[in-house]
């Protein structure tokens, strides 16, 4: 994927919104393979200024909360990556797409947050140094073992309490399209 600068990708907004060419005009113009680069270019510009085209230097964090509600919010409506994205506040649609392609594949526990690298190899004992008495101290695995298995305990916990609300909310929608077949069929029968 090509990246382009800040100054290119405004020179083409700027383009666009000065009505100098179409969105396909103006990217075949300066040999883009499509305009819809240019198209999410002008709708970052429209809604975040300058700083919509500017490479983040850090990358934010969005908590596990925020990123289950954008995920939710894009499966129960009928609004694209893009349009969700900008009425989120987030600048990169693609974001939203891994979210729910994670969310999908395996559930919300995805969308937790959690260390990045490789994890380290399980010792028997590990050997540290304090800063204030320079003595070395002993500290066993099995503490680091415990811990990163609550870790996961509590994030198994949370999704199975999402599970359980979600079959639920089913069971609920069930019930009530079954009393409302009952009663449709009841009103059919008195009308006859």
């Amino acid at each position: 994927m090509i990246k382009h600068s800040y100054e290119f990708k405004k020179k083409l907004v700027l383009e666009y919104l000065k009505n100098q060419g179409s969105y396909n005009f103006i990217a075949h113009k300066y040999g883009m393979a499509s305009s819809s680069q240019l198209k999410r270019w002008v709708a970052a510009y429209n809604n975040f200024g300058n700083t919509g085209l500017k490479r983040l230097e850090s990358h934010r964090f969005y908590s596990f909360s925020a990123k289950l509600s954008v995920v939710q919010c894009y499966l129960t409506g009928k609004v694209s990556y893009q349009k969700l994205a900008l009425r989120m506040g987030i600048n990169n649609p693609s974001i939203i797409a891994k979210w729910v392609r994670d969310y999908k594949n395996t559930g919300p526990g995805a969308l937790m947050p959690h260390k990045k690298g490789r994890k380290s190899i399980l010792r028997k004992m590990r050997v540290r140094k304090t800063k204030s008495q320079g003595k070395q101290t002993v500290v066993d695995a099995n503490v680091e073992y415990i811990r990163e298995l609550e870790g996961e305990l509590q994030k198994l916990r949370l999704e199975n309490a999402f599970l359980k609300e979600l079959r639920r909310l089913r069971l609920e929608d069930e019930t009530k399209m079954r009393e409302l077949r009952k009663s449709s069929a009841v009103s059919e029968d008195h009308s006859d």
